[in-house]
This record gives C-alpha cells, structure tokens and sequence, in this order.
C-alpha cells in the first residue's frame, strides 16, 4: 500500500521535471482579484491537457467560478498565487456527483478532478472559497426547514461548493504546501476514486465566522487513499471516512479501504479522526497514526451511524495519537443526530424533490445495522479530557473486538461503554476521580480495565 501511493508520488515529481508550462496570463489570465477567470484558466488547462503540461500563474488573486483539470495536467499554485471562488453559485454548473452520501446533481467544487486520470493540483498558493454568503445561506435554509420537520434535507437542499472535488479519478496528487480556506461546503472531497495522495495541505475554514459542515478531508467510497501532513482548522469533522447513506448507499454498495493518515494535526473540529455517519458502503484496512488534536477538537475518535445506515467497519487500525485538553477520547454512536439521520417527509410537503424521495426509502431493519469488528487501538496519550469512553452500540450488532494497547488517558469521567463485546485492555493507565468511572454496561464483555477504574451496572440509554 504504503509503496504503491510513493510510487505515485514519484511519478508526479517525474512528469513535473520534464513538463511544458502554460501560464494562465497568454491564455487571458488577469490576477487583479476582480476580473472574472473562469474561462481564461479553462483555456489553459485544455491547452496543457494536450501536452500533458503545467498550468502556472504569475503571482496575483485569480477570481474563478468551477474549473476542471485535465488527465495528465498539473495545476500548480506558486506561493504568491490565490485562486479566489466566485460568490455566485451560477459560476459553478450542476453535475452528478455524490453529497452526503446521496448521488445528486450538485455544484461542482472551485476545483475539480472528475472522472480523469494522472492529474494534480500542488504548489504553496492557496484555493480561497470566499464560502460566507454559502454558509449564510445554509443557515437561512436550515432556519426555514427545522420547524417544518425538515432538518435532514437542509444540508442537501443548501447547494454549496466544495473546495476540491476528486471525483471517480486516479492517480491523483494534491498538496505541495497548499493553503486552502473558506470552503463553501466541504474542503476535500476524495470520492469513487482510487491511487490518490493528499499530502501537505494547510486547511482553515473558520475565518469571517465558522462555516457549517466545512469538514476537512473527506475520503468516501474511495480505495488506496494516503492523507498525510496535514494541519486542519474546520467547523465539522477534521478527517473523515465516508461510504454512502441509507438506501442509496446500500445501493451503490462501495466500501472506503486501503486508505493511510498520518502526520495530522488538528487545531479545530467537532470529530479529530471520524468514521461516519456515512456508513452503507463499509470499511476496510485503514490505517491512521501520528495524529494531535487539542481543546477545541470535541471528540477525537469518533464513529457514528444511524439505524438506517448499514455497512461494517474491519480491520481498523488507530494508534499513536495525542490529545491535549480533547473533552471526549472516543465516542461510537450507532444513533448519531436522529433529526438529521432519519429522513420523513412531513405530511403536506409537495413538489417534493427527487432525493428527498431516495432519502425517505425504507431500509429493511435487517440492512440498516453498521457492523463494527476487529478494531486496534494503541498508543493513546490523553490528558485533560472530560470523558474518556462515551460508547454505545445497539443490541442487535453489539461492537466486538476491540483491542487496545498502550492507553493512557487523564479524564474528569471514565464515562461508559454499552454494546460492546469482546473488548480487551492491556497496558492501560486510566487517570479517574474516585467517583466517576468508567460505567460497563451488563450487556457488555469488557477484559483488562485497571482495577478500581470501572464499574459493572444496568445499561442506561443514552443514544440520540
């Protein structure tokens, strides 16, 4: 895995060194920050498509609505070069994709690698979504939706642009030292693509306010996937795994696997390291270490699912992360969000919208459990926490075998895990108040907790 992605990698390096450059300002570039360069960088990305070239700009503020790099093309962002999105979503046309889990028509992203092969987008520039009005926007929406039942459509009704999209792609570079802020949506969005590195990437999507469901790196039904050094400062989950929703997801029935993080640091989330909610397509062989969040990360591991969702989470392997001041260590919540994870239409709704219809497809009960197995955990340092372990499975998939090694963990509670069978602790060291520890459900086999630091009782519900 880890040699195929830095062979990759020096293919990119390879056909860098010896490609033609096509430089935005003959083909009518202008970073002047106000004229319009939708076209003018279009132009160039075709001409360089052609000779498998480098696009390059002159340092300067390039505003542009979508723009689509070509198969074997390398758009390259010198430091000193700002791509600035358009404010108006007509500069970013509608196409198929996947949001959320649902395939939909959607804005394309600022910038785009769809359905191409052997492209790249590097350089110490930075990709600036200007994503205000959109965040404005969806809160509007949401405002309107909530009293009407409609909390879950919000998100996809608010049609905004994701930074990057790399979408059924591969071999696929980004990164370099890039500066990307203001996402309108989502920053990354790696999604039914395959051979794709994100490396040194700069993520900052909490200026002019905090942006709603600006998520950091999202890898979703994607396979042979390395994320690495990268700093992450975003309003929704930092890094996360996706594989589609509900019906749907079920229906396209593509796992995320064989993916590597590393070398991550997160200064701002509500989800360090995430798995979820998006959970249909499955899990398979990820590998995530070398990871730091602080305070302002509220959960730092973090699985959640839905009674709709399905899928499975294997061979997940977590280790060698450090949290200072992190409140929660780990959550799994196989009931995660009900307003926004189970979609109703509410009675007296019409001209419904066609996903609206996929989303409030039935799920057989028997489809929708998320199953999760054959978990390794080791080499956790956290200190400061308010919880170490909020946990709760469901009876019908409890979570088994989990293994941990090497924990360490300093918190005001132990909190509790429920639904969890065959869970194992070795060389566990759990810093807890006298009076709160961790609280093992009776519906739960857990071996290895450090005597004095856990306490066997009734399960309380506490889903949702």
């Amino acid at each position: 895995m880890r040699l195929t992605i830095l062979a990759t990698s020096l293919l990119f390096a390879a056909a860098g060194a010896c490609a033609a450059d096509f430089n935005v300002r003959d083909y009518g570039g202008n970073g002047d920050g106000v004229t319009m360069n939708t076209a003018a960088i279009q132009k160039t990305i075709d001409a360089a498509a052609k000779e498998a070239g480098t696009v390059v700009f002159p340092a300067g503020t390039y505003l542009t609505g979508a723009v689509f790099v070509k198969s074997g093309v390398t758009l390259k962002l010198d430091k000193g070069v700002t791509l600035l999105g358009s404010r108006n979503i007509a500069d970013y046309p509608l196409m198929p994709t996947r949001i959320a889990g649902i395939e939909m028509t959607w804005p394309a992203a600022l910038v785009n690698i769809y359905r191409q092969d052997n492209a790249a987008i590097v350089g110490e520039g930075t990709i600036d979504g200007d994503g205000k009005p959109f965040w404005d926007y969806y809160w509007a929406l949401r405002k309107e939706y909530q009293p009407r039942g409609l909390r879950w459509a919000s998100d996809y009704d608010a049609r905004r642009p994701r930074l990057v999209q790399v979408f059924d792609a591969s071999n696929v570079k980004v990164g370099g030292g890039l500066l990307m802020r203001r996402a309108g949506f989502w920053t990354v969005h790696v999604c039914y693509s395959s051979d794709v590195t994100v490396d040194g990437v700069t993520i900052r999507n909490n200026d002019d306010g905090k942006g709603p469901s600006t998520d950091g790196i999202d890898i979703d039904s994607s396979r042979k996937v390395l994320v690495a050094n990268a700093d992450i400062s975003v309003n929704d989950d930092a890094v996360v795994l996706k594989a589609g929703r509900d019906a749907d997801g079920l229906r396209v029935n593509r796992p995320t696997e064989d993916v590597v993080i590393r070398d991550v640091i997160v200064r701002a989330s509500k989800g360090g390291i995430t798995f979820g909610s998006e959970t249909s397509g499955g899990f398979r062989n990820i590998e995530a270490y070398n990871m730091t969040f602080d305070e302002n990360t509220p959960v730092g591991i973090l699985f959640k699912s839905a009674h709709t969702r399905g899928g499975f989470g294997e061979n997940l392997r977590l280790h060698d992360i450090t949290m200072k001041g992190t409140p929660i260590v780990m959550r799994i919540n196989m009931n995660w969000n009900p307003n926004y994870s189970y979609a109703a239409i509410p009675p007296g709704e019409k001209d419904v919208p066609p996903h609206w219809k996929v989303m409030a497809t039935p799920v057989p009960k028997e489809k929708g459990i998320a199953r999760f197995s054959d978990v390794k955990i080791w080499n956790i340092k956290a200190t400061g926490a308010k919880s170490a372990f909020e946990v709760a499975g469901i009876a019908e998939a409890p979570l088994q075998r989990f293994a941990f090694d090497g924990i360490d963990i300093e918190a005001k509670s132990g909190g509790y895990i429920r639904q969890a069978r065959d869970w194992r602790f070795t060389n566990t060291k759990l810093t807890l108040p006298a009076g709160a520890p961790v609280e093992v459900g009776k519906d739960s086999r857990v071996d290895g907790l450090p005597a004095g630091t856990f306490v066997v009782r009734d399960p309380v519900k506490k889903e949702g």
